[in-house]
């Protein structure tokens, strides 16, 4: 096995140097013009035009679709060269991945049409989504299972002829209230009698226009609607008809494409949470210096040092196992690299809670408030403690593979 490299290759430093100017150029300044145009706008869930601006200049400047490893539709980046860059996305997770396509859902969506999606599926849907045209959809999660385990999932996808019949019920589906939300790719049960219980599922795309399909309403995270991602909503399929050729990949292959889907979107999340956790850090120590408590600035505070001096170490402590997550996933595959994806998808997203929390506790009252950016991050990095598996469910599999070790 090859050594690690810790120094960035030249494109990787060439992107790395483009995205810290466009960042301090454009996307943190949008920021509050985001916020301001939202609320002129006949809907919450639309687009601030600022944010299609962002889009334009982004792809002028080369800073589009970092994400996608393969050259015939992405940048052609491997994780260890994309890693960098999604941690510089984080830093502002609301405008940033959006303006330069990289956001989640459309990323794992982009991925499964790449590699398993058909020739007439990838023109009519991954073209326009890689072209950034519209958003889409991933229908996993269902309110009545427990979906930690995907064999529990109940929606029906019967064939009928030349159609599929989708009936169920799903939530929290990130996107689904953003009306440029066109596609859904859907997974359910086309063979809940299979012996195999991770043959019983298939995933079909599902036009938003479809009769039968109800997004009924937008669910709440912590009490943040998630406006600039679209909202995570809960949606009803009630006998929902898609053509056959809507099918991805395999009957019964619903379960693997998930598995196949997940473990990018695991560490992308993972890479985002280190950029957060740095912005954290940043305003910490710029309010630190700025406010004086007990005739002392707080950056005089004992316990204030400790903050900042943990959050360090803990950061650097993560990204060290996410680059090599990275490198692993490039050189071995995502399968040779599965400890370390459950790792830090257990990892990183505690400790990023820990650094906002201290974040927020340094800031006062301003921490909970929309004066600042920590109360809506640390809501996003707690949820990412259940988003693609829980914590439990990574814990389990991985002790499971260290005890197989000893047995």
């Amino acid at each position: 096995m090859r050594s690690v490299d810790f120094a960035f290759d030249a494109r990787t430093e060439e992107l790395r140097r483009q995205l810290l100017s466009f960042m301090d150029e454009h996307v943190y300044p949008a920021e509050k013009v985001a916020d301001e145009q939202r609320a002129e706008l006949d809907s919450p869930w639309h687009t601030p035009p600022v944010i299609e601006e962002l889009k334009k200049t982004a792809r002028k400047h080369g800073l589009w679709n970092l994400f996608l490893p393969d050259r015939t539709y992405g940048a052609g980046l491997t994780n260890l060269q994309y890693a960098p860059l999604a941690e510089i996305l984080g830093r502002s997770p609301r405008l940033a991945p959006t303006a330069l396509n990289c956001a989640a859902p459309d990323t794992g969506n982009m991925e499964v049409l790449t590699e398993f999606g058909n020739p007439e599926q990838r023109r009519k849907w991954l073209e326009p989504l890689l072209n950034g045209e519209i958003r889409s959809g991933f229908a996993m999660t269902e309110p009545d299972v427990a979906s930690s385990d995907a064999t529990n999932i109940e929606t029906r996808i019967r064939r009928d002829g030349d159609e599929y019949v989708i009936t169920g019920r799903k939530w929290f589906i990130s996107g689904a209230m953003n009306p440029d939300c066109k596609i859904f790719i859907v997974m359910g049960k086309t063979d809940p009698d299979a012996p195999d219980s991770r043959r019983q599922q298939s995933m079909v795309l599902v036009p938003r226009d479809t009769p039968g399909l109800e997004v009924r309403r937008a669910m709440q995270v912590y009490g943040y609607e998630d406006h600039y991602h679209g909202g995570h909503a809960e949606m009803v399929f009630d006998g929902a008809r898609v053509p056959a050729a809507n099918l991805i990949g395999e009957e019964g292959g619903g379960f693997a494409i998930a598995q196949a889907r997940l473990g990018p979107g695991r560490i992308h999340h993972c890479m985002r949470l280190i950029g957060m956790a740095e912005r954290a850090i940043e305003l910490m120590c710029r309010r630190a210096q700025q406010r004086s408590a007990f005739g002392r600035p707080l950056a005089e505070q004992g316990v204030v040092r400790e903050w900042i001096a943990d959050a360090r170490v803990q950061v650097e402590q993560l990204r060290l196992l996410v680059l090599k997550t990275a490198w692993l996933m490039d050189n071995v595959g995502n399968k040779g690299a599965h400890t370390e994806i459950q790792a830090i998808k257990i990892a990183t997203p505690r400790a990023v809670v820990d650094i906002l929390d201290s974040a927020v506790q340094l800031h006062g009252a301003g921490g909970v408030s929309q004066d600042f950016p920590l109360a809506e991050l640390w809501a996003a990095a707690r949820t990412l403690r259940l988003a693609d598996g829980p914590d439990e469910v990574h814990q389990r599999s991985l002790a499971r593979r260290e005890l197989k070790k000893y047995a």
